[in-house]
């Protein structure tokens, strides 16, 4: 018996990027795999394609603006194994991908901290001007100290400081976004000549630390005006940002606990900067495996582990030594002390784990905690927990192989969640990506959200209220 829809839904999103390797290294090998293809131009049609087929919510574009360097202290792994070098913008395939569609959304990635944000809102205005609202934008702050030196300067800026400027660049953005234009500004009077109203626009004229930005704004406004934010967080000031800005939050944690436990601090953020509980999706990387007989699992999950790159890993992983050289009974923390390192990130390396463990641990196919490999019925069961016990609104779908990975899901999983009232039959025809997160019926962000003051054309004139990071 099919279960009601009162359930909760699963929301999904195909985790990409415009590059050979993404987060699954050395798989671009794979006979099947496509990963080659990404700079042409039908690899993005197809797929947007095959997602909006599927029913997926968005397809969602990471990026980073550096290359990984810190392994053996240079590019060279990185560049060997196509560890994301070479890789493209990822903006620029979004207007091919939604000419072939109707309803699929798109995530993309965009740093704050090293380009300024008024070149930024007219792009992100006009890709949600070209895709009727179906836009999102992933805030990040980037870390990698090659992309600091990419934009003049000798380091990385520090961690809540990138924050601070973050918090200033959405200043700006919702000043430009949601307050230089009237609703009504544009008119379109053919008899009087006149387009716009220029008694509804206006200009911004930010004045703070970091910018400095007169407007007006150069886009009328879209459907939604300001894109689905999205964010992925885990420290403090990154969870204090969250509970001003992200609409989705991309979270995980090692254990069932740590992730409840991280879903109900930013809710708790959410509340003391005056939203909703429920203002923020939750949204985790989820790694499935799936065939209709456990022997094709098995195949597919031999073929996968045969391929993958230890080497790749390590390179994304900024590794300061190779974990290659050293005897695998040796403790991790011993080879730390040896060379001299800065104390172990005990996300990366458990108390007590060998150089062997380690290694197996980086190589395996299920090192993120939401993984699962099975026949459609074993991996919906693991996603009905995922949104059941751990509280999650959704999933970055993880890819192995380009397009399998993403057929498997819809010709497979999707149909047994929709049996089992776990994903919507169909999309609304016309709705926004934040109305289909949401539901609400409004493609606006709500009007709680920090962003709404500016609506007011006199708050415009007020002074910035900054974020205080604790």
């Amino acid at each position: 018996m099919d279960k009601p829809m009162s359930l909760k839904p699963l929301h999904v999103n195909l985790f990409e990027m415009n590059c050979v390797s993404h987060i699954t290294h050395g798989l671009w090998t794979h006979p099947d795999n496509n990963r080659h293809r990404f700079n042409d131009l039908d690899y993005w049609i197809e797929l947007a394609q095959l997602l909006e087929r599927g029913g997926f919510d968005a397809v969602f574009l990471a990026d980073v603006i550096g290359t990984y360097d810190a392994f053996r202290s240079g590019p060279e792994t990185a560049l060997r194994e196509g560890m994301q070098i070479p890789s493209n913008d990822p903006l620029m395939v979004v207007s091919a991908m939604a000419a072939v569609t109707r309803n699929l959304g798109f995530g993309v990635t965009f740093s704050t901290t090293y380009e300024p944000p008024f070149a930024f809102a007219r792009r992100m205005s006009t890709l949600d001007h070209l895709t009727k609202g179906r836009m999102g934008w992933n805030i990040v702050t980037s870390y990698l100290p090659n992309a600091a030196r990419n934009f003049g300067h000798d380091g990385e800026v520090v961690h809540d400081r990138r924050y601070e400027i973050a918090d200033e660049y959405l200043d700006v953005l919702y000043k430009l976004w949601e307050g230089s234009w009237d609703d009504d500004a544009v008119i379109q009077d053919r008899e009087q000549r006149v387009y716009t109203d220029p008694s509804k626009v206006r200009y911004i004229n930010h004045e703070g630390e970091h910018f400095k930005v007169a407007g007006p704004h150069l886009c009328q406004p879209s459907r939604q005006r300001t894109p689905v934010l999205f964010q992925a967080t885990g420290s403090p000031a990154g969870i204090e940002f969250a509970g001003r800005h992200a609409e989705v939050v991309f979270t995980g944690g090692r254990t069932h606990d740590t992730v409840r436990r991280n879903i109900a601090t930013m809710r708790a953020k959410a509340l003391e900067h005056g939203r909703a509980a429920n203002s923020i999706k939750f949204l985790v990387m989820a790694s499935v495996i799936v065939a209709e007989t456990e022997e094709e699992v098995a195949r597919k999950v031999e073929s996968y582990r045969e391929l993958l790159s230890v080497e790749g890993s390590m390179t994304h992983f900024q590794l300061p030594i190779d974990l290659l050289a050293y005897p695998r009974d040796e403790l991790i923390e011993q080879v730390f002390q040896r060379e001299q390192l800065p104390s172990l990130s005990r996300d990366y390396f458990p108390p007590g784990e060998t150089v062997g463990q380690a290694l197996d641990r980086i190589g395996s196919l299920d090192q993120d905690f939401f993984f699962v490999a099975g026949t459609p019925a074993v991996v919906c069961d693991e996603i009905e927990k995922w949104l059941d016990e751990d509280g999650i609104d959704g999933i970055n779908l993880r890819q192995f192989l380009s397009f399998e990975t993403a057929r498997d899901f819809i010709d497979l999983v999707i149909p047994e969640l929709r049996r089992r009232g776990r994903f919507r039959q169909a999309y609304d025809p016309g709705e926004t990506l934040r109305e289909r997160l949401f539901g609400s019926g409004d493609a606006r962000l709500p009007d709680e959200h920090f962003a709404s003051r500016y609506r007011d054309a006199e708050a415009l004139k007020r002074p910035a209220v900054p974020l205080r990071f604790k």
